[in-house]
């Protein structure tokens, strides 16, 4: 799903890319704890970034072309 596009992986690397004004989209999995994804919603709502949510983590990491669970992930502008 990502493959042509640049991305990051994780709350912190999204939370970065944030703050940065670098991301375009956030990809949040409904089924990570809402401390890890809450914050990164919230600063999405104050800078009307679009998040597409995932049902699972592992569907995330999956699409994002990793191994593991994954609770976030942006694409880069």
């Amino acid at each position: 799903m990502f493959t042509d596009k640049k991305i990051v992986i994780g709350r912190k690397q999204t939370l970065r890319a944030l703050s940065r004004d670098e991301a375009e989209t956030i990809y949040l999995a409904k089924d990570a704890d809402l401390h890890v994804t809450k914050e990164i919603a919230d600063i999405c709502k104050e800078k009307n970034i679009e998040i597409i949510y995932y049902d699972s983590m592992k569907e995330l990491g999956k699409s994002a072309g990793i191994g593991v669970n994954a609770a976030a992930a942006a694409v880069l502008k």
